[in-house]
Protein backbone atom coordinates (compact mmCIF):
# COMPACT_ATOMS: atom_id res chain seq x y z
CA UNK A 1 0.00 0.00 0.00
CA UNK A 2 1.51 3.78 -0.83
CA UNK A 3 -0.57 6.43 0.31
CA UNK A 4 -0.26 10.24 0.24
CA UNK A 5 -1.98 12.48 3.02
CA UNK A 6 -3.48 15.25 2.60
CA UNK A 7 -4.69 18.32 4.85
CA UNK A 8 -3.88 21.54 5.75
CA UNK A 9 -1.33 21.88 8.44
CA UNK A 10 -3.51 20.83 12.26
CA UNK A 11 -5.64 18.56 10.05
CA UNK A 12 -3.86 15.56 11.73
CA UNK A 13 -1.72 14.30 9.17
CA UNK A 14 1.27 13.19 11.13
CA UNK A 15 -1.17 11.45 13.97
CA UNK A 16 -3.26 8.82 11.39
CA UNK A 17 0.35 8.65 9.01
CA UNK A 18 1.29 6.57 12.46
CA UNK A 19 -1.76 4.73 12.84
CA UNK A 20 -1.50 3.66 9.39
CA UNK A 21 2.05 2.61 10.07
CA UNK A 22 1.31 0.45 13.06
CA UNK A 23 -2.02 -1.19 11.29
CA UNK A 24 0.16 -1.92 7.80
CA UNK A 25 3.65 -1.69 8.26
CA UNK A 26 4.14 1.58 6.08
CA UNK A 27 7.41 3.71 6.16
CA UNK A 28 5.86 7.28 7.32
CA UNK A 29 7.99 9.89 5.10
CA UNK A 30 7.30 13.63 6.28
CA UNK A 31 8.93 16.28 4.41
CA UNK A 32 8.20 18.73 7.34
CA UNK A 33 10.54 16.62 10.18
CA UNK A 34 13.40 15.92 6.98
CA UNK A 35 13.56 19.73 6.76
CA UNK A 36 13.60 20.15 10.47
CA UNK A 37 16.17 17.70 11.38
CA UNK A 38 18.65 19.63 8.26
CA UNK A 39 17.52 23.07 9.77
CA UNK A 40 18.59 21.86 13.37
CA UNK A 41 21.90 20.36 11.74
CA UNK A 42 22.56 23.59 9.78
CA UNK A 43 22.95 21.70 6.38
CA UNK A 44 23.11 23.54 3.04
CA UNK A 45 19.15 22.45 2.60
CA UNK A 46 18.78 23.72 5.77
CA UNK A 47 19.76 26.83 5.44
CA UNK A 48 17.45 27.45 2.19
CA UNK A 49 14.64 26.40 3.96
CA UNK A 50 14.68 27.96 7.79
CA UNK A 51 14.01 31.26 6.93
CA UNK A 52 10.56 30.50 4.37
CA UNK A 53 9.04 28.00 7.43
CA UNK A 54 9.56 30.21 9.71
CA UNK A 55 7.51 32.54 7.97
CA UNK A 56 4.96 30.17 6.87
CA UNK A 57 6.39 29.52 3.37
CA UNK A 58 6.57 26.62 1.20
CA UNK A 59 10.57 25.51 0.35
CA UNK A 60 10.44 25.34 -3.45
CA UNK A 61 9.51 22.83 -5.37
CA UNK A 62 12.87 22.19 -6.78
CA UNK A 63 14.25 21.73 -3.15
CA UNK A 64 11.30 19.10 -1.89
CA UNK A 65 11.55 17.16 -5.14
CA UNK A 66 15.15 16.77 -4.55
CA UNK A 67 15.11 15.60 -0.98
CA UNK A 68 12.31 13.37 -2.01
CA UNK A 69 14.03 12.10 -4.66
CA UNK A 70 17.07 11.07 -2.97
CA UNK A 71 15.20 9.16 -0.56
CA UNK A 72 13.64 6.95 -2.99
CA UNK A 73 16.76 6.19 -5.47
CA UNK A 74 18.70 5.11 -2.35
CA UNK A 75 19.12 1.87 -1.58
CA UNK A 76 17.05 1.80 1.42
CA UNK A 77 14.03 3.34 -0.57
CA UNK A 78 10.63 2.62 0.98
CA UNK A 79 8.27 0.19 -0.71
CA UNK A 80 5.42 0.46 0.93
CA UNK A 81 4.78 4.32 2.58
CA UNK A 82 2.85 6.69 3.21
CA UNK A 83 3.89 10.70 2.22
CA UNK A 84 3.18 12.99 5.29
CA UNK A 85 3.21 16.19 3.88
CA UNK A 86 4.36 15.61 0.35
CA UNK A 87 3.66 16.30 -2.22
CA UNK A 88 1.89 19.29 -1.50
CA UNK A 89 1.68 21.39 -4.92
CA UNK A 90 0.50 19.98 -8.32
CA UNK A 91 4.40 20.34 -9.93
CA UNK A 92 5.16 18.62 -6.65
CA UNK A 93 2.51 15.92 -7.38
CA UNK A 94 3.72 15.89 -11.31
CA UNK A 95 7.02 14.91 -10.76
CA UNK A 96 6.33 12.25 -7.85
CA UNK A 97 4.66 10.80 -10.48
CA UNK A 98 7.12 10.68 -12.85
CA UNK A 99 9.56 9.69 -10.03
CA UNK A 100 7.25 6.74 -8.94
CA UNK A 101 7.40 5.47 -12.83
CA UNK A 102 10.78 5.75 -12.56
CA UNK A 103 10.96 3.25 -9.64
CA UNK A 104 8.26 0.81 -10.78
CA UNK A 105 5.91 2.41 -8.01
CA UNK A 106 2.74 3.81 -7.82
CA UNK A 107 -0.07 5.61 -5.20
CA UNK A 108 -2.52 3.61 -4.40
CA UNK A 109 -4.84 6.38 -2.73
CA UNK A 110 -4.85 9.89 -1.50
CA UNK A 111 -6.29 10.54 1.92
CA UNK A 112 -8.21 14.38 1.93
CA UNK A 113 -8.60 15.22 5.12
CA UNK A 114 -10.93 18.54 5.32
CA UNK A 115 -11.08 21.15 8.26
CA UNK A 116 -11.78 24.82 8.44
CA UNK A 117 -8.93 27.28 8.93
CA UNK A 118 -10.07 28.54 12.87
CA UNK A 119 -10.04 25.27 14.34
CA UNK A 120 -6.67 24.29 12.59
CA UNK A 121 -5.31 27.55 14.36
CA UNK A 122 -6.97 26.58 17.57
CA UNK A 123 -5.09 23.37 16.97
CA UNK A 124 -2.24 24.56 16.43
CA UNK A 125 -1.29 27.72 18.39
CA UNK A 126 -1.85 25.56 21.17
CA UNK A 127 0.60 22.83 20.52
CA UNK A 128 3.78 23.32 22.39
CA UNK A 129 6.86 20.76 22.09
CA UNK A 130 9.91 19.46 23.78
CA UNK A 131 12.78 22.03 23.14
CA UNK A 132 15.40 18.50 23.62
CA UNK A 133 16.02 18.43 19.73
CA UNK A 134 16.43 13.99 20.96
CA UNK A 135 13.16 14.33 22.21
CA UNK A 136 10.65 16.72 20.23
CA UNK A 137 7.13 15.14 21.44
CA UNK A 138 4.62 17.96 21.30
CA UNK A 139 1.68 18.56 23.86
CA UNK A 140 -1.08 20.71 23.48
CA UNK A 141 -2.13 23.04 26.00
CA UNK A 142 -6.11 21.94 26.42
CA UNK A 143 -6.56 18.53 24.19
CA UNK A 144 -3.08 16.81 25.52
CA UNK A 145 -1.67 19.37 28.18
CA UNK A 146 1.53 17.61 29.77
CA UNK A 147 1.82 16.79 33.60
CA UNK A 148 3.66 20.10 34.36
CA UNK A 149 2.82 23.09 32.50
CA UNK A 150 5.77 23.85 30.39
CA UNK A 151 7.52 21.08 31.04
CA UNK A 152 7.74 17.90 28.61
CA UNK A 153 6.90 14.79 30.20
CA UNK A 154 8.63 12.12 28.79
CA UNK A 155 12.18 14.14 29.11
CA UNK A 156 11.40 16.94 32.02
CA UNK A 157 13.42 19.97 28.35
CA UNK A 158 10.73 22.71 28.62
CA UNK A 159 8.64 23.12 25.96
CA UNK A 160 8.47 25.94 23.73
CA UNK A 161 5.93 27.55 21.11
CA UNK A 162 7.58 26.72 17.64
CA UNK A 163 7.96 29.69 15.35
CA UNK A 164 5.97 27.80 12.92
CA UNK A 165 3.47 27.40 15.46
CA UNK A 166 2.33 31.14 16.11
CA UNK A 167 -1.05 31.91 14.95
CA UNK A 168 0.43 34.49 12.25
CA UNK A 169 2.46 32.08 10.97
CA UNK A 170 0.10 29.29 10.84
CA UNK A 171 -3.22 31.58 9.33
CA UNK A 172 -0.07 32.15 6.32
CA UNK A 173 -0.07 28.40 6.19
CA UNK A 174 -2.83 27.87 5.26
CA UNK A 175 -2.72 30.66 2.59
CA UNK A 176 -0.54 28.80 1.13
CA UNK A 177 -2.48 25.64 1.33
CA UNK A 178 -5.33 27.01 0.08
CA UNK A 179 -3.44 28.96 -3.09
CA UNK A 180 -1.46 25.31 -4.07
CA UNK A 181 -4.56 22.30 -2.82
CA UNK A 182 -6.93 22.45 -5.26
CA UNK A 183 -4.84 21.87 -8.31
CA UNK A 184 -3.17 19.16 -6.24
CA UNK A 185 -5.86 17.31 -5.79
CA UNK A 186 -7.75 17.95 -8.85
CA UNK A 187 -5.10 16.03 -10.38
CA UNK A 188 -5.11 13.01 -8.32
CA UNK A 189 -9.00 13.33 -8.66
CA UNK A 190 -8.59 12.75 -12.32
CA UNK A 191 -6.92 9.27 -11.53
CA UNK A 192 -9.90 8.13 -9.32
CA UNK A 193 -7.84 8.29 -6.23
CA UNK A 194 -8.73 10.50 -3.86
CA UNK A 195 -10.83 9.65 -0.39
CA UNK A 196 -12.39 13.23 1.23
CA UNK A 197 -11.95 12.39 5.13
CA UNK A 198 -13.56 14.67 7.74
CA UNK A 199 -10.87 15.79 10.33
CA UNK A 200 -12.86 17.49 12.68
CA UNK A 201 -13.90 14.28 14.73
CA UNK A 202 -11.81 12.57 16.73
CA UNK A 203 -8.49 10.53 15.70
CA UNK A 204 -9.89 6.90 16.47
CA UNK A 205 -13.34 7.95 14.11
CA UNK A 206 -11.21 9.35 11.14
CA UNK A 207 -8.83 6.37 11.50
CA UNK A 208 -12.00 4.29 11.20
CA UNK A 209 -13.22 6.36 8.53
CA UNK A 210 -10.02 6.09 6.96
CA UNK A 211 -9.62 2.46 7.35
CA UNK A 212 -13.49 2.04 5.32
CA UNK A 213 -12.04 3.99 2.06
CA UNK A 214 -8.80 1.99 1.97
CA UNK A 215 -11.00 -1.16 2.72
CA UNK A 216 -12.80 -0.31 -0.49
CA UNK A 217 -9.28 0.12 -3.08
CA UNK A 218 -6.96 -2.57 -1.46
CA UNK A 219 -9.34 -5.36 0.17
CA UNK A 220 -6.20 -7.74 0.03
CA UNK A 221 -4.36 -5.51 2.53
CA UNK A 222 -6.53 -3.72 4.31
CA UNK A 223 -8.56 -7.35 5.36
CA UNK A 224 -12.54 -8.14 5.49
CA UNK A 225 -12.91 -6.24 8.77
CA UNK A 226 -12.80 -2.53 9.50
CA UNK A 227 -11.73 -0.86 12.61
CA UNK A 228 -14.31 0.59 15.24
CA UNK A 229 -13.90 3.99 17.04
CA UNK A 230 -12.22 2.04 19.50
CA UNK A 231 -9.57 0.69 17.28
CA UNK A 232 -11.23 -3.27 17.66
CA UNK A 233 -12.66 -5.08 14.45
CA UNK A 234 -16.50 -5.54 14.39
Amino acid sequence: MRLVLVGPPGSGKGTQADRLVKRFGLTVIGTGAMFRDAIRRNTETGRIVGPLIRQGLLAPDTVVNEVVAELFRGKSRPERFVMDGYPRTYSQAVAFDALLRQEFLRVDAVVNLRIDDDEVVRRISGRRCCSNGACGVCFHVTAQPPKVPGVCTVCGAELVLRDDDKEETVRRRLGEFHKNTDLLLEHYRRQGLVDDIDATQGPEKIFADVLAALLVRRPDETGNAVLTAEGRAP
